[in-house]
């Protein structure tokens, strides 16, 4: 549904044009002031303003001039409406930024028709912002391993389609990114991408922020929202962490894939979309069926077509070609000449365990180059001693006692070393070690002097 504001100091005027706009499907508020405008524009995202140009309070140019210097993102279009129209004025208010100017008595079937226009002109705008400020990063999967070629293939075959996805992997393994990329190959590449972190909204705020919410129904808050579902129309919307959505907001979620229709909260009137639904998730979400914290039917709506997303430690041929590309990121956001990073510090980052995958990954390379403002290549030293830890393997990776006994000792030495940040000789005490003896335990365990 579009949102029309209409300003006019003529209660009667005020009143004619909102019995037509509601009768031809618009959202309409009404307001007699200029004050009284401005505060709604600010408190509720409209698409259209219809304002008088003589106000009780203000001029209606100065008021255009107000709204017209909101953000790109919030600024509704404005129509102006003067029963004392001429063209030095309708030039003024178009320099001002004013969509069209419409002369009093209103010729309903022009009003319409530039009204129309103007909706059509703010949703361009939004979704032009939108696609500007998603698709600056790249949808491109980074690496060459296996299971990213795979993730490539699977996406080239199903995005053209409308089935719903269900992404699942670990947290920060860029579910988020399947997703955009899936959205760019898709037939609805050229229509908005709206996302949605179910883990980041507070449970009492998930179905305002799902559905919208209308004419005041959360206290403090702005008199209208429209919801991720009516942003979401005619392009795709992204579901991220859907797992943590609660069972009855999980319930509505259901109802309204099915019919593609819902209702915003103190809302009375239904709306219907065209929504492409991607979720992720990094819960086993059949278990938590049997655990009775997820619906099963919602389940299979949402699992037609479903992708795995390994974690960084079952692809770690794709660290150096992430580490580099996070490097060439970094170095344009701070200004820096173009770095590189030594095969001997990707070999440290190789041997990490990296719990917290891509995301983990991004962190640290962001970090050193803050660390090291003169550096022009990224050395082992460079790391922080975190990455430095190799992860416990299972006893089952051991074949022999001997093995599981060396690993254990190598875990151990490389602690106290971290421990006595890389001095030897203090980490030789704190082992009760003489120095040559570690030396040569290192050695043998496969330690270098400098880790």
């Amino acid at each position: 549904m579009n949102h029309i504001l209409v300003v006019d100091d003529e209660a009667e005027i005020r009143t004619s044009i909102e019995e037509i706009l509601r009768e031809e499907g618009y959202g309409v508020a009404t307001a007699a002031t200029a004050t009284e405008a401005l505060v709604l524009v600010q408190d509720a995202p409209y698409d259209v303003v219809l304002l008088d140009i003589w106000l009780p309070d203000r001029d209606g140019l100065d008021v255009l001039a107000e709204i017209h210097a909101l953000s790109a993102e919030t600024r509704p279009e404005v129509v102006i409406i003067s029963g004392h129209g001429t063209i030095e004025t309708a030039v003024k208010a178009t320099k001002l930024g004013a969509f069209d100017f419409l002369e009093k008595p209103l010729s309903l079937d022009r009003t319409l028709i530039v009204l129309k226009n103007a909706v059509e002109a703010r949703r361009l705008r939004s979704e032009n912002l939108e696609f500007r400020r998603q698709f600056n990063a790249a949808t491109v999967l980074t690496g060459e391993s296996v299971p990213v070629k795979a993730l490539r293939q699977q996406i080239r075959l199903m995005a053209p389609s409308s089935g719903r996805v269900l992404i699942y992997g670990e947290s920060g393994t860029g579910k988020e990114l399947i997703a955009r990329a899936i959205h760019a190959e898709s037939q609805r590449r050229d229509r908005v991408f709206v996302e949605l972190n179910c883990a980041a909204i507070p449970e009492a705020h998930i179905e305002a922020e799902l559905f919208g919410y209308r004419h005041g129904a959360q206290p403090g808050g702005p008199i209208e929202q429209r919801g991720t579902l009516e942003r979401a129309d005619g392009g795709t919307l992204f579901l991220d962490e859907v797992g943590d959505m609660s069972l009855k907001t999980q319930a509505k979620v259901l109802s309204a894939l099915d019919d593609q229709l819902f209702t915003p909260v103190g809302g009375t009137q239904p709306l219907r979309v065209d929504v492409r639904l991607i979720a992720s998730t990094n819960k086993d979400l059949e278990e938590e069926i049997a655990k009775g914290n997820f619906r099963e039917d919602l389940f299979y709506r949402l699992n037609v077509v479903p992708f795995f997303v390994p974690p960084l430690r079952e692809r770690k041929e794709d660290i150096p070609p992430l580490a580099r590309e996070f490097l060439a990121e970094f170095g344009r956001q701070y200004g820096r000449p173009r770095m590189d990073i030594s095969e001997e510090a990707l070999e440290v980052l190789g041997k990490y365990h990296w719990p917290g995958n891509v995301r983990e990954l991004k962190n640290v390379i962001e970090r050193v180059l803050i660390l090291n403002p003169r550096a022009l290549r990224i050395e082992r030293k460079h790391l922080p001693p975190l990455t430095h830890k190799v992860a416990v393997r299972s006893t089952e990776e051991f074949s022999t006692l001997q093995q599981a006994r060396d690993a254990y000792e190598r875990e151990y030495i490389l602690k106290k070393i971290e421990e006595a940040r890389n001095n030897v000789s203090r980490a030789a005490e704190l082992l009760g070690l003489e120095r040559s003896h570690l030396y040569r335990k290192m050695k043998a365990l496969g330690i270098g002097v400098r880790e």
